[in-house]
């Protein structure tokens, strides 16, 4: 998938030494800057616990049309369905030892003190690698075909990139709101 400069500008830290807030590193350069995979990362974990941490009662089904050659239409739990696919896609992309910090320290949500001393790493040995694995699942999920898990809005049935532009109304005759007025 082929990053645009709209696409990692509004994610990239102002503050980042590597990119100085545009999103990527150089301007040749068409891979984005870590600050940015780590704030796709950080999007999706925060919308993960929002959906699993909400009422099962207030899960809400959503209807779909198939695009395929029946034209029927399909129900989904699509908030049920973004944590599988959360939970799925991270343990396909880490090796052990990354998922082991990655489930102690974001699904379970235990902090840093515990993560060191059940795995047995320093402190900064820790934060290097969960800011490795911020930034190796960041690309996965923007990148992941045939449909990634970020952008959100695009997930959870929203615009697609690929949509068509359909005009809102049909131009056509009129049909008037009332009666002509007699003469």
């Amino acid at each position: 998938m082929k990053w645009t400069r709209s696409d990692a500008l509004p994610l990239a830290a102002p503050n980042c030494a590597q990119c100085r807030g545009l999103g990527f590193r150089s301007l040749k350069d068409e891979a984005p800057c870590n600050c940015v995979l780590r704030a796709i990362f950080r999007a999706c974990h925060a919308h993960f616990r929002y959906c699993s941490t909400k009422e099962r009662s207030m899960s809400r089904i959503s209807i779909e049309g198939n695009r395929g050659g029946q034209r029927k239409t399909i129900w989904s739990r699509k908030s049920e369905e973004f944590i599988a696919d959360f939970c799925l896609v991270s343990r396909r992309a880490l090796n052990e030892f990354e998922y082991a910090i990655f489930k102690t320290h974001f699904l379970l949500g235990a902090d840093w003190k515990p993560c060191c001393r059940k795995l047995g790493l320093d402190r900064g040995n820790f934060f290097h690698e969960v800011y490795r694995i911020e930034q190796r699942l960041g690309r996965v999920f923007r990148e992941l075909q045939p449909y990634g898990l970020y952008p959100l809005d695009e997930y959870f049935g929203g615009a697609t990139r690929e949509a068509e532009v359909r005009p809102r109304f049909q131009m056509g005759r009129a049909t008037p709101l009332r009666p002509p007025v007699a003469a």
